[in-house]
Formats: C-alpha cells, sequence, structure tokens
C-alpha cells in the first residue's frame, strides 16, 4: 500500500481551498465579469488550482 506523504499534499490542499473560497465569494460580489457567472463558477470548482486563477486573470473585468 502506498503512504502518502501529508506533508507535501496539506499545504497544496490548504492552497486550493482558499483558492477556491476566495474566487466564489469575488464572483458573488463583483458585478459583471467576461462571460455568465454560471460558467467561471463551474470552471472555479471543477478546474481546482487553475480554475480560481484562471478566474482572476481572465474572468474579472477591469
Amino acid at each position: 500500500m502506498m503512504d502518502i506523504n501529508w506533508a507535501l499534499v496539506a499545504p497544496l490542499l490548504v492552497i486550493q481551498v482558499v483558492l477556491l473560497i476566495v474566487a466564489l465569494v469575488d464572483l458573488i460580489r463583483i458585478e459583471s465579469t467576461n462571460g455568465p457567472k454560471w460558467v467561471w463558477a463551474l470552471v472555479i470548482i471543477f478546474f481546482n488550482i487553475l480554475g480560481p486563477i484562471v478566474y482572476f486573470i481572465f474572468g474579472r473585468k477591469s
């Protein structure tokens, strides 16, 4: 059986959860986005660490 090194995995999980929460809160609070909000919500939720990063780079209107 494989042993999981939690010292390496735990920080990634924390970063993923924090990015997810911050991106979803921002998505809820922002007036408009580049594209439908429901699409950005799916991107944020289903694309793990990259989804929130893509949202912050391309999804927010300036």
